[in-house]
């Protein structure tokens, strides 16, 4: 097959420029070069002219059992949250979810609200999206402490976390191989809590998103050291979607069963998902794949189309905990 193709592209918009966008959405005015639909290896050059690399995408490399495993394994897993912060996007007072409620303290990407009994709310949130961890989490305090732990969707779908592992495994082969050094230090971090890593991988924690179009933001809390690693699972037609890195002009269509490594330390986002009439008259002859509510309003939730991707990586203070997980955070087997 040769070797994938290689490009160098250059820096459009300055660091200034683009951290201003943070928690905007991108479209795709932003994309300056043809969207990358096929194998490709793209760098940038740092400010001391370093070739760096910004991701390497490769086509259909998850075989279609495997995305079945995953689907049936982890479709249900993408939980409403309203913690994503700026990938959320700005709050939009109008939006089915928020119209319903008294805002308060508005800013960008979080809001306060009051509740009942008038008082604002003490916690600030962000719009609500399907998306939701598995695997292990570090400690953390907010309005509770919790320890370094298995997440709770991965403790209450135990047998299924279990059942789909192959194919995050599969994801793991694909990072080895396209960047092997990375992995190497990522893998060797991961060994060094191995009760907080998924079996025969690099990774201690998957994101599952939902159709979720992410707004302008850099991943925060995964090891530096690694490399982010998606891939999509898809049910029905949409459009769009596209991983955008508008500093660079550079976007790609992740599709179902394609393997795409990036910097997850550079600037991205998403560009809108859509259908279009052909693709809705599609869609409509499916049956719905969930059980939503659409009124109580999560985003994305009021589509039958399905677009899930899986975003695996380390979290870099799981080195920080124990060598045991609390009894209370195993599951009911006494499993980790």
């Amino acid at each position: 097959m040769g070797r994938p193709k290689k490009i160098i592209v250059n820096q459009i918009l300055s660091d200034e420029e683009t951290a201003k966008l943070q928690g905007c959405w991108i479209d795709e005015s932003y994309i300056k070069l043809p969207v990358i639909r096929e194998n490709i290896d793209v760098y940038y050059k740092d400010e001391n002219g370093c070739e760096k690399l910004l991701l390497k995408f490769r086509k259909k490399c998850i075989k279609n059992s495997l995305i079945k495993l995953g689907w049936n394994s982890y479709k249900d897993l993408a939980k409403a949250s309203r913690g994503r912060g700026a990938s959320a996007g700005p709050i939009d007072p109008n939006s089915v979810y928020w119209k319903k409620r008294n805002l308060s303290g508005t800013s960008k990407w979080s809001t306060s609200y009051l509740k009942a009994d008038g008082e604002p709310s003490k916690m600030k949130v962000n719009n609500q999206v399907a998306s939701n961890p598995i695997g292990y989490w570090s400690a953390q305090k907010n309005f509770c402490e919790l320890p370094c732990r298995l997440t709770h969707f991965t403790r209450v779908n135990y047998e299924k976390y279990n059942e789909g592992l192959p194919f995050i495994q599969r994801i793991d082969e694909m990072f080895q191989h396209l960047i092997p050094e990375s992995h190497k230090k990522q893998n060797e971090r991961a060994n060094l809590k191995p009760h907080l890593k998924i079996p025969k991988t690099s990774f201690s924690t998957i994101t599952i998103n939902r159709n979720f179009r992410t707004a302008l933001h850099r991943d925060a809390g995964d090891y530096k050291e690694g490399f982010g690693n998606l891939t999509v699972i898809e049910r029905g037609n949409y459009h769009g979607g596209y991983t955008c890195f508008p500093q660079f002009g550079v976007a790609v269509d992740a599709r179902s069963g394609d393997f795409l490594a990036m910097d997850v330390h550079q600037w991205h986002s998403n560009t809108p998902i859509y259908e279009t009439d052909e693709d809705k008259k599609l869609n409509d002859k499916l049956d719905w794949a969930f059980k939503d509510n659409p009124a109580v309003g999560t985003v994305g939730l009021d589509k039958k189309y399905t677009r899930l991707t899986f975003v695996c990586y380390l979290r870099e203070k799981i080195i920080n905990c124990p060598d045991e997980i609390p009894k209370e955070f195993l599951t009911e087997s006494g499993s980790s």
